[in-house]
């Protein structure tokens, strides 16, 4: 009994950390971004995590790929993390990390809709509702911000932010078709070595050149290589290929929460009381939307 609930269990802890880390790649990455150039550091980011999973190489080539695969693991590495990243960078120089984070939150809402008519998902009620409320208590959270300097063209950036989510979408739903036949291991380290090739050409531009780092800005690399690109997508797709992709998505609205809390202990950024309560509503509606801990094996791999 007690293995079958950490089973049931083990996926939402997952996801839940995934997130954590997550909202934290939002503060550093615009940390990092006021010392260096935005596609350097995720060209950097890529490299280290292709560099972690380096010596896994060999195992990979032992994974049972077949022609078949070739398509959507091509679209998916497309989508996420190399258009995906694209439009996150970018759009971190013209908005703010929280109002971008905050954007996360239709990622559920398209996925859903994706999942349902891609993967025939079936989306219950009770899910339903909670996306709606964690939305609402996310979209509150970043309606009830002030403007900052450091978001010169937010509605721009916030556009480029959505545009990540598009690509998030079609990532989401084809990394849960390919889970089915490969090990998340495998797709995770696949990834990072598609972003690291496909970002490669910026060191030919002058302006990534001639940017430069500190100690503490390469720390930030670092952090975003290793615990983030291979952390948070390692539980991310552990998460996914285990329960529903429109379930999995759902704790995406999880995100903007943790990057203001970090912002908070970290940049040393300020929440009011409606923030705070717009928080706990986020969290409320990512916990409803779960099913319940008993639901049966089937509904848990459908």
């Amino acid at each position: 009994m007690e293995s079958e609930s950490l089973h049931r269990w083990l996926p939402i802890a997952a996801l839940v950390l995934a997130m954590v880390l997550w909202g934290s790649s939002f503060v550093a990455l615009k940390y990092s971004f006021q010392e260096m150039h935005p596609l350097m550091v995720v060209f950097g980011r890529m490299v280290v995590a292709s560099l972690c999973f380096l010596p896994f190489g060999r195992s990979f080539f032992r994974m049972g790929l077949r022609r078949h695969h070739l398509v959507p693991l091509v679209a998916m590495c497309l989508c996420e993390p190399c258009l995906y990243f694209l439009f996150e960078s970018v759009a971190l120089v013209y908005t703010t990390a929280s109002q971008a984070a905050m954007i996360t939150v239709m990622l559920p809402l398209m996925v859903a809709l994706g999942a349902g008519c891609v993967l025939k998902e079936r989306i219950h009620g009770r899910t339903a509702t909670g996306f709606a409320v964690a939305a609402a208590g996310a979209l509150w959270l970043g309606l009830s911000g002030e403007a900052t300097a450091q978001a010169p063209r937010p509605v721009l950036g916030n556009f480029l932010e959505f545009m990540a989510m598009v690509c998030a979408t079609g990532y989401t739903i084809l990394m849960k078709q390919l889970s089915k036949e490969l090990h998340p291991f495998f797709l995770t380290g696949l990834q990072a070595f598609a972003g690291a090739l496909f970002f490669s050409p910026v060191l030919l531009l002058e302006s990534v050149r001639a940017a430069s780092l500190s100690m503490s800005g390469w720390l930030v690399v670092l952090y975003l290589g290793t615990v983030v690109s291979v952390g948070a997508y390692g539980l991310y797709n552990f998460g996914i290929s285990r329960i529903p992709a429109s379930r999995a998505s759902a704790f995406v609205n999880l995100i903007p929460v943790f990057a203001m809390l970090l912002g908070f202990l970290i940049l040393d950024e300020r929440l009011t009381g409606w923030q705070w309560m717009a928080c706990a509503l986020v969290f409320v509606g990512v916990a409803l939307s779960q099913e319940i801990p008993g639901a049966t094996e089937q509904e848990a791999a459908a």
